[in-house]
């Protein structure tokens, strides 16, 4: 009698390309999507590839099963605890390849949109608060709730607080409760919460809206966003002005100028 043949275990992160956007989705529905070290490796390598990848326009991140993610896999850290160091060389790892995933997603050349359709929580906080964009449908709820394990949300903090106001990102840390989709998008963590069943229209069209761009434009743009972000006022405007002229040098500035002075579709080329 033969055995039962071993049903292979289903790939962690899925992606589908179609009309310039690539939809990355999470696939531990099970595991409430859980970052789990096969998960972060996964999305680490796939970011790699579409960075190089001219055919991506924009990148989508989209979950299967009933949540966005619930953060770290916590049975996954637990596991560690009866190493000789009682896991700090494993929790040292652990923090670094998600910091560098979440710096990679910021420094991706492409916009990242995230799609919550469900709860996200923890490094699924900082996840949504790291992607360039995030629409969530609006019976989505979001939170950084390691103070309720003993755990504080340190790293979710450093994306949280660089996406909503101090007090608010505060909030949200200190008392580790669940804030509704309409509030998230109030102090600005998510760009807007839509009902479920108008969740992907929404996506797509942002996505279509920002795939029909120049790619080397918005390369340029969300890079600048960025380092701007952490200088002085001084030498934030002094860095700008010169991607600015980088910028205005750029065939595709030329093209679209000329297009909307001559009224007429732009042709871009990506350069």
């Amino acid at each position: 009698m033969s055995e039962p043949a071993i049903k292979p275990a289903e790939p962690v992160l899925l992606r589908d390309d179609r009309d310039g956007i690539a939809t990355l989705t999470l696939n531990r529905g099970p595991q409430r999507n859980a970052l789990s070290e096969a998960l972060m490796t996964s999305l680490t390598d796939e970011r790699a590839l579409i960075a190089t990848d001219k055919s991506v326009r924009v990148v989508v991140i989209a979950a299967n099963g009933p949540a966005f993610s619930a953060g770290h896999d916590l049975k996954e850290m637990t596991a560690h605890r009866t190493d000789a160091d009682r896991g700090r060389a494993y929790f040292q790892k652990l923090m670094k390849q998600c910091s560098a995933l979440m710096q990679a997603i910021v420094r991706l050349p492409q916009p990242v949109i995230a799609r919550v359709h469900g709860i996200a929580t923890a490094a699924g906080c900082q996840l949504v608060a790291s992607c360039d964009l995030a629409v969530a449908a609006d019976t989505v709820r979001l939170a950084t709730p390691g103070v309720n394990i003993g755990l504080f949300c340190s790293t979710p903090m450093v994306a949280l607080s660089r996406n909503v106001h101090r007090k608010h990102a505060m909030e949200m840390l200190l008392t580790g409760e669940m804030i509704d989709a309409n509030r998230a998008a109030e102090i600005g963590l998510i760009n807007k919460a839509v009902p479920l069943d108008e969740l992907d229209d929404a996506v797509s069209a942002l996505a279509r809206a920002i795939a029909s761009k120049s790619a080397f434009t918005l390369s340029i743009g969300k890079e600048a966003f960025y380092a701007q972000a952490e200088k002085g006022l001084s030498d934030a405007y002094d860095y700008a002005s010169e991607v600015m002229v980088k910028n205005m040098l750029a065939r595709d500035a030329e093209e679209g100028i000329s297009a909307f002075i001559e009224k007429r579709e732009p042709t871009w080329e990506d350069r």
